[in-house]
């Protein structure tokens, strides 16, 4: 029952984290770059910071979720006289979600913090700056994400 309620978690945590990077890069950046680059820089800037403070959430709820069940499965493997060797499927999945985690901290905490100065000082050109910055790790990112589900999904 907890493994259950963990994988759960653990996909609605994706689910949020890898539809908010869709819905960010292919509808409210085309959407918002038709606005004037005050309002476009604060409306990402106010958007971001939110989808930010869930995708914390999220990739933390994701790595907590993921280390438990796989020392679950390996527990339960030992305590029954087997040998555990993690899956490959599951190798790729913690190798490039680990990748995701530290790129989108560096996203938060360094990209966001250099958007966040440019807003409060009404530098719009380097707003503008990092938020093509931003773009383009989260666009590697949601790449990162669509590989992992697609080769987890094509190896089980």
């Amino acid at each position: 029952m907890i493994y259950a309620l963990l994988k759960t978690l653990h996909l609605l945590a994706i689910i949020v984290w890898l539809g908010g990077m869709c819905f960010s890069y292919f509808f409210l950046r085309p959407a918002a770059a038709q606005l004037e680059a005050p309002v476009r820089v604060r409306l990402m800037h106010a958007v971001m910071g939110r989808f930010f403070k869930a995708t914390l959430w999220a990739s933390l709820l994701v790595l907590g979720s993921g280390v438990w069940m796989l020392g679950r499965v390996a527990k339960q493997v030992v305590q029954s006289g087997g040998v555990f060797q993690m899956p490959l499927a599951w190798t790729v999945m913690a190798l490039l979600g680990s990748v995701m985690v530290a790129i989108f901290m560096h996203i938060k905490f360094s990209l966001y913090k250099k958007l966040s100065r440019s807003v409060g000082a009404e530098d719009w050109a380097a707003g503008g700056q990092a938020l093509a910055q931003i773009r383009n790790w989260l666009a590697f990112n949601l790449g990162l994400g669509t590989l992992v589900v697609t080769i987890v999904t094509l190896l089980r």
